[in-house]
């Protein structure tokens, strides 16, 4: 028998006594409370129902407790045992009393039925549940020797695997440690080449940049001669060219003077011919202002020597 079945077993035997209480309690309502009320001042019948319920209810209590403890595999005491038994008698003795009173074995026969399958059943109940109890315990000590098993097994197969894979993580750590050795050799060897290939260029680089520099020292005192050539060509071509600047400079002097001494001579002929008589011809009309307007005289003064109008002579001005 499995969990499954056990609970299921547990859940009919549950279902069935709950059912069987509820029919005796009903019956037993229906049975007790007209001999209740039969017994009870007429002002007080309203409260026959009461007597039956009380009982009834202690039975359900019973039944209930019955089967947490019987589920827990605990045991109550004698007072548990007290109170299901009178409960039980008593409710025997209520539904029987009535026919009893009236000598009617039949009806005793009848009456009794409900209560005392409602005894029995909570006895076989409870020694129901602390079978299934007790068989539920041994079938988790029986699961839980099995579970310990193979935790055991498992620990064990784990333990097993744990060596090996130690003893192949070994093995691979010494081939790789050997890997490793043999690699290292390997670019320890071709790091040496790598460096006498290195130092080797680097002679060869500082050859090469000796040569270099010879060159470049000799290409430079020659540029140096060559800058000092042309600084001297430059220096007298500049000195050349500075005399010619001052001949020229000179010549022009001398021209500008020759320029000006001709022009000076020929405004003071233009001024020292006096008023005009006449109109002068317009080239030396203007000639004749221009001179006029550099020496400073009013416009009138040059309209007198041209012979032109002062309006004239003012817009030239």
């Amino acid at each position: 028998m499995n969990a499954v079945q056990i609970r299921s077993a547990e859940r009919a035997l549950s279902v069935g006594t709950w059912l069987i209480v509820a029919g005796a309690m009903l019956y037993s309502i229906l049975t007790v409370t007209p001999l209740a009320a039969a017994h009870t001042p007429d002002k007080w019948k309203w409260t026959a129902p009461i007597l039956p319920l009380v009982v009834d209810a202690a039975v359900v209590i019973v039944v209930r407790l019955d089967a947490v403890l019987a589920r827990l595999g605990g045991h109550g005491g004698k007072w548990p045992v007290v109170l299901r038994w009178m409960t039980g008698c008593m409710t025997l003795a209520l539904n029987v009393a009535d026919s009893a009173l009236h000598n009617d074995l039949v009806g005793v026969a009848v009456h009794a039925v409900a209560p005392l399958l409602l005894i029995v059943t909570a006895e076989t109940g409870l020694a129901y549940r602390r079978a299934i109890a007790a068989a539920v315990t041994e079938l988790e000590t029986r699961q839980q020797a099995q579970r310990e098993a193979r935790e055991r097994a498992i620990a064990e197969q784990r333990e097993t695997a744990a060596r090996l894979a130690r003893e192949e993580r070994e093995h691979a750590a010494l081939l790789a440690r050997e890997q490793r050795e043999h690699e290292a050799r390997l670019i320890r060897e071709q790091a040496e080449r790598e460096e006498a290939a290195r130092r080797e260029e680097r002679e060869q680089a500082a050859a090469r940049e000796q040569a270099e520099r010879e060159a470049r020292e000799r290409a430079e005192r020659e540029r140096e001669q060559q800058q000092r050539e042309r600084e001297r060509r430059e220096r007298e071509a500049a000195e050349r060219a500075e005399q010619e600047r001052a001949a020229r400079a000179e010549r022009e002097r001398r021209e500008q003077a020759e320029r000006q001494a001709r022009a000076e001579r020929e405004r003071a002929a233009l001024l020292a011919a006096g008023p005009a008589v006449e109109k002068l011809p317009e080239d030396r009309a203007r000639s004749t202002v221009q001179a006029a307007f550099e020496v400073g005289l009013p416009v009138r003064s040059a309209a007198e020597l041209c012979g032109w109008s002062v309006g004239w002579v003012s817009t030239r001005y």
